[in-house]
C-alpha cells in the first residue's frame, strides 16, 4: 500500500484516522509499504504484503504480532489460511516467481468450487453483465471524479475493470478493491489487478473509508451473504460522494429461484434500503439480452418491483444525476491491457496446423449454474493457426476482434493461466 491510502481510511470501529506506527515491523519497498502496522485511537491493525487488514480478530491479532516479531512469513501464511504441506507447496510456488501464476496459487488458496468460479470469471455471464455496467456507467463523469471501489471484490476481476476506467493514478483516484478474505485481496494484488489498493475489510461492520469519498461504489453478487443489510447500505450511502455512483449488479431476489441464493430479500426492500441514493431497479435478462443483440446497456429502462416478477435476480442503479440513466453503446475492446489468452473453458488441439478448440466445463454443477454463456461461447471453434503460442501475433486482426467479441479469445493479466 502506499502512505495516500490512509488519507482514504478511518478505523471501523472508533471512526478515527488510521497512522502508521514507527517501530520494527515497518518495511517499505519504494514507494509501497509491504508490513507495518497501523494504529487509531482504540485498535492496531496490521498490513501484510501491503493489504492493510482492518479486521479485529485472533487470526489477525497473531499476524501482527507475528509482524512485530521479524516473521513476516508466519503472518502471511497464517491470513492466507495455509499450513503443512499445503504451505511448503505455496512457499514453493513463491520461490518460482514468473513461473507461478493465479491458477496455480488459487489451486492452493481455494481448492474448491469457489476456486473454479474464479478461474473461469472473466467470461461468465454474470461478469459480462457487471463488466458491461461498469463501462457504461464509466462514460459518466460522475463515476471517475474520484476513487472508485470495488466492495466484496473477491480476487479483483470486476477491480481491473473499475481501474481501466481513467489512466491509473493511484495518488489522486485510485481502484480499491476490498473483501473480508485475505487470500482474494492477495491474488488480487499479485495477479488480477496489481495497479488497485487493496483493503481487507468486513462488510457486516462500518466500512473503513471516510465519508463523501468514492465516485463510483460497485458491490456485485455479495450483498446477499451480508447478513447487516441495513448497516452495508448505509455505510455504502456515507462513503459515497453525493453526485456519486452505487452498483449492485446481480442481486438475488427472493422472488425467484437461485443458486447458492444466501439471505435474499424482494426487490422493494433492496430498493428502499438505498432510498436516500434514488435507486433504481432493471431487469438482469432484459439487461443481458441487449447487451448481447446490440452491444449497449440502457439505463432509462428501469422496472418497478411488481414488474420484476418471479425474475431471480435484478440489478440495482443509485445515483442523485437523472442524466446517468440513458443508453449506452458499448464500442468493441481493441486494446489489450494484459494478454490474449485462449478462454480456459476450451480445450486446445493441434490437428494438421490448425487449433481445435472445444468447449469442456470443468464440472456439471458450474454448467447448470452459468448455461447462459452457450449464448455466445460455441461448442467448437476451428482455427487456422497456432493458438498455443503468442495470439496477438498469430492471428490477423480481424479474426482476432471476431474471437474476442464470441470470448474464445479473452484479454486475461499476465501470469493468470
Amino acid at each position: 500500500m502506499r502512505d495516500t491510502l490512509l488519507t482514504l481510511l478511518s478505523c471501523p470501529f472508533c471512526g478515527t484516522k488510521l497512522s502508521l506506527v514507527d517501530g520494527p515491523a515497518t518495511v517499505r519497498a519504494g514507494a509501497e509499504i509491504e508490513a507495518g502496522v497501523l494504529g487509531c485511537d482504540c485498535c492496531a491493525f496490521p498490513i501484510v504484503a501491503g493489504i492493510p487488514v482492518l479486521i479485529a480478530d485472533d487470526v489477525t491479532r497473531d499476524a501482527m504480532h507475528a509482524l512485530e516479531a521479524g516473521r513476516s512469513r508466519d503472518a502471511l501464511f497464517a491470513l492466507l489460511g495455509l499450513e503443512g504441506k499445503r504451505a511448503g507447496r505455496f512457499e514453493s510456488q513463491l520461490a518460482g516467481g514468473a513461473n507461478t501464476s493465479y491458477q496455480k496459487a488459487l489451486a492452493l488458496l481455494s481448492p474448491d468450487a469457489e476456486g473454479a468460479y474464479f478461474l473461469y470469471r472473466f467470461s461468465d455471464p454474470t461478469f459480462l453483465a457487471a463488466e458491461a455496467l461498469v463501462r457504461a456507467v464509466g462514460q459518466h463523469r460522475s463515476a471517475t471524479r474520484g476513487p472508485r471501489l470495488d466492495l466484496c471484490g473477491g480476487s479483483g476481476h470486476l477491480t481491473r475493470a473499475l481501474a481501466r476506467l481513467t489512466p491509473p493514478d493511484a495518488t489522486t483516484s485510485p481502484t480499491v478493491v476490498a473483501d473480508l478474505y485475505f487470500w482474494k485481496l492477495w491474488l488480487a494484488t499479485r495477479f488480477t489487478a496489481p495497479d488497485c489498493a487493496a483493503v481487507c475489510c468486513d462488510a457486516n461492520v462500518p466500512l473503513p473509508f471516510r465519508p463523501d469519498l468514492f465516485s463510483l461504489v460497485v458491490l456485485a453478487d455479495a450483498f446477499p451473504y451480508i447478513w447487516h443489510k441495513r448497516l452495508c447500505a448505509d455505510d455504502m450511502i456515507r462513503v459515497t460522494a453525493a453526485e456519486g455512483i452505487i452498483l449492485m449488479p446481480h442481486l438475488h431476489s427472493a422472488h425467484g429461484d437461485n443458486v447458492s441464493a444466501g439471505d435474499t430479500l424482494p426487490p422493494a426492500a433492496y430498493r428502499a434500503l438505498f432510498a436516500p441514493h434514488q435507486p433504481r431497479l432493471f431487469s438482469d435478462r432484459a439487461l443481458f439480452d441487449l447487451l448481447l443483440d446490440e452491444r449497449a446497456i440502457d439505463l432509462s429502462l428501469d422496472r418497478s418491483p411488481d414488474a420484476l416478477g418471479k425474475e431471480a435476480t435484478f440489478t440495482l442503479v443509485a445515483s442523485r444525476r437523472a442524466d446517468l440513466f440513458r443508453r449506452y453503446d458499448l464500442p468493441d475492446a481493441v486494446d489489450v491491457g494484459g494478454k490474449l489468452i485462449v478462454n480456459p473453458l476450451y480445450k486446445v488441439e493441434r490437428r494438421n496446423g490448425r487449433s481445435v478448440l472445444t468447449l469442456a466445463f470443468p464440472t456439471p454443477e458450474y454448467e447448470a449454474e452459468f448455461v447462459a454463456c452457450r449464448r455466445y461461447l460455441p461448442d467448437t471453434v476451428t482455427v487456422d493457426a497456432d493458438l498455443t503460442g503468442p495470439i496477438e501475433t498469430t492471428l490477423p486482426p480481424g479474426r482476432r476482434e471476431a474471437l474476442r467479441r464470441q470470448h474464445v479469445l479473452i484479454d486475461a493479466p499476465p501470469q493468470y493461466y
